[in-house]
């Protein structure tokens, strides 16, 4: 952690082009991705979820495998991280976390493919509107300002991202 620094971890709904449930902490760990999943749950605990990832190793954690198998009481083995059952390997929690039969479901995008994650664009607002030649007195006026950016965002410019890309298809 470096002094003055904040993570952000943040959902974009694609339906609306809202930012959703933020977390803002000193740290970036799969405990606090976990946390930051169980938080959006909470916002609609019976709806079915669908997050769209990249595939960053505490994107297919132990702690993430745990909160699905735990918020909808499925009844299966875990095993032990990094000797068996689904707790495996990061392959073995990937394929878990990924099984469309689950209402909490990851999917992940493929490697070098972040603009294919519609945050990904959001954050790029936030951080030329928010961040970019910007100076705050504290960590406390940086997590105030960019809770603020969201929900100004939310309230005034929020709208699905029009994909307009008219490119050439690759020839092989």
């Amino acid at each position: 952690m470096r002094p003055g620094t904040l993570t952000l971890i943040a959902n974009f709904e694609v339906a609306t082009g809202q930012g959703m449930a933020p977390s803002l902490g000193p740290t970036r760990t799969e405990e606090d991705v976990a946390q930051h999943l169980a938080k959006t749950i909470d916002t609609d605990p019976e709806a079915p979820w669908i997050f769209v990832m990249d595939q960053l190793n505490i994107h297919t954690s132990e702690a993430l495998v745990r909160l699905v198998a735990e918020r909808w009481a499925l009844d299966v083995a875990l095993g032990v991280k990094g000797q068996s059952g689904i707790l495996t390997s990061m392959a073995t929690r990937a394929a878990f976390l990924q099984d469309t039969t689950h209402r909490l479901r990851m999917v992940y995008t493929p490697k070098h493919t972040s603009w294919l994650n519609q945050v990904e664009m959001w954050f790029s607002i936030l951080v030329r509107r928010v961040l970019k030649r910007a100076s705050f007195v504290s960590g406390q006026a940086l997590h105030d300002r960019v809770l603020a950016f969201i929900e100004y965002f939310n309230t005034t410019l929020a709208k699905p991202f029009k994909w307009t890309y008219k490119g050439r298809p690759l020839s092989a």
